[in-house]
């Protein structure tokens, strides 16, 4: 089997979408590995659920750093020491610099709790429920220096109900996001995927592990 590739986790709170990376991760079949779970901030919930199941975990906090800069430099020290291949952005709330973006280019990815491009940023359920929008989802993409304008890798749909309010339809979101990350991240760990100029290359792949009534993708024909 091929070796898996080595995944940091960032986090800044509670970490679901990243206990389902490691629940996922625990498959043998499964081609990466949770090598490093890192929050920004020491109290994180996650970080002490990541600590509880044995990973290796770091309190990062940005806090304690002069600038943005001097924050990421000592995290790309951590995770060269961690031999890390691939982070996934899992409820990370830090924007990165563009030079700690374009140094991670192609191996950085993040979810996004809505059908990009609609609804970037912050707040996005509630940005859904005022738009009058009939579906809503999750997003997983590439990582760029805009914020979140990477490529898109893949999107999980759910209905937005008449009676919804930001607490429901942010829970049907949160589910679906959990169902969609691991296979994603799955996809680039076996180098299915790889992202350019044109957006995202697809190898050829075998979807059959790929819950495709979650998943909306757009590979190649």
């Amino acid at each position: 089997m091929t070796e898996k590739k080595r995944v940091a986790v960032l986090i800044s709170g509670r970490g679901s979408n990243m206990q389902a990376l490691v629940e996922a991760a625990r498959a043998p079949d499964y081609p990466a590995e949770i090598a490093l779970v890192i929050s920004n901030r020491p109290n994180a919930p996650g970080l002490a659920w990541a600590k509880e199941q044995g990973l290796p975990t770091l309190p990062l906090d940005h806090n304690l750093y002069e600038s943005r800069e001097h924050f990421e430099g000592q995290l790309q020290s951590v995770l060269g020491l961690a031999k890390i291949d691939l982070i996934a952005l899992a409820g990370f709330m830090r924007l990165m610099t563009a030079e700690f973006v374009t140094r991670w280019e192609g191996r950085m990815i993040n979810i996004h709790p809505s059908l990009l491009p609609a609804f970037k940023g912050l707040d996005t359920h509630e940005q859904a429920l005022a738009a009058g929008v009939r579906i809503s989802g999750c997003t997983v993409h590439f990582v760029v220096p805009e914020m979140d304008a990477g490529p898109i890798i893949g999107q999980a749909a759910v209905p937005v109900l008449p009676d919804d309010t930001t607490d429901t339809l942010a829970a049907r979101v949160l589910a679906a996001e959990h169902r969609l990350y691991p296979p994603m991240l799955a996809l680039l760990a076996q180098g299915q995927i790889r992202m350019a100029e044109t957006g995202v290359v697809w190898q050829r792949t075998d979807f059959t592990n790929i819950n495709q009534a979650e998943a909306v993708f757009s590979p190649p024909l």
